[in-house]
């Protein structure tokens, strides 16, 4: 599709990093954006500095996890501006889960697969049959992740599963959106391809208590500062990705129509072709045993 001055976007996850950069470039495209985030406090300050750069904005505190509260956001969306045109299911939490598998709290999974998964299923669910009925040209992006996307990371196992199911949510939405003959494309985002400052690092700070964890960690929460530090100690320099490249590369996939919006990367590549491999091989997953040990 193309994007045009007057169109509408709406992102959720949207008060900072790679929501808030995809919001940012739509509008500097000419989009109308619909901000959609948990953190009231940080969606107004969002939202007052795309004001203050020219975007015409509707703020609105969501919970992804909640279908009325997307719903009431399609609601509040259609009803500022009559349309929409992009839709960007953006919002993801990491879940605290320690240890393995077969340790983690129940809670631990639930949260992550209330936001990860059932977000971006509300989403679809609340938006796209309004999308299909105008018949415009629309698109609809989820994030997923390259951790579980591609291959899981098995120190952040149910992050992994909520984000290998976001791909294949998204492949049976683009395989229904065809067999409808819709002119709404579906797209699967992998951020990167390096590393990203966001706040995924501190998603504990949202944990609702209907989720709370059942008992207290055996470590404490550790930031991307702190990560990058010990990492860099140990002789590993560690590359980020700005999230404008990322929105950048968003707004080309649209525009392309092109499905995996997956950046060029030697580690993406080596990774799928070890995975592809070894399914065609029935091989076992030798590409995970450098953290088998861990």
């Amino acid at each position: 599709m193309r994007l045009d001055t007057g169109q509408v976007a709406v992102v959720t996850g949207a008060a900072s990093g790679i929501g808030l950069a995809m919001a940012r470039r739509f509008a500097a495209e000419g989009l109308k954006v619909v901000l959609a985030d948990v953190e009231e406090g940080a969606l107004r300050k969002a939202a007052d500095e795309l004001r203050a750069e020219g975007a015409e904005v509707l703020a609105r505190t969501v919970d992804v996890s909640d279908r009325d509260s997307v719903t009431a956001l399609a609601d509040a969306a259609y009803g500022a501006f009559g349309a929409v045109h992009v839709l960007c299911n953006n919002a993801g939490v990491g879940s605290g889960a320690e240890g393995r598998m077969w340790e983690h709290e129940p809670n631990d999974w639930k949260w992550a697969f209330s936001v990860n998964v059932w977000g971006v299923f509300h989403g679809i669910q609340a938006f796209v049959p309004r999308m299909i009925a105008a018949g415009a040209p629309g698109h609809v992006v989820n994030t997923s992740s390259g951790d579980g996307g591609i291959a899981p990371l098995p120190t952040a196992s149910v992050y992994a599963v909520t984000k290998a199911a976001v791909v294949t949510m998204t492949e049976s939405l683009y395989a229904h959106l065809k067999a409808e003959s819709a002119s709404v494309g579906a797209s699967v985002l992998f951020p990167g391809p390096h590393m990203l400052r966001t706040g995924l690092w501190e998603s504990h700070r949202n944990r609702p208590e209907r989720y709370a964890k059942e008992r207290p960690r055996r470590s404490p929460y550790r930031t991307l500062d702190q990560y990058e530090s010990a990492m860099r100690a140990a002789g590993h320099e560690v590359r980020f990705t700005p999230v404008e490249e990322v929105a950048g590369h968003v707004v080309d996939g649209i525009r392309a129509d092109r499905f995996w919006i997956l950046p060029a990367s030697e580690h993406s590549d080596r990774q799928i072709r070890a995975r592809s491999q070894s399914m065609l091989d029935r091989a076992n997953p030798a590409y995970l045993e450098s953290f088998i040990l861990d």
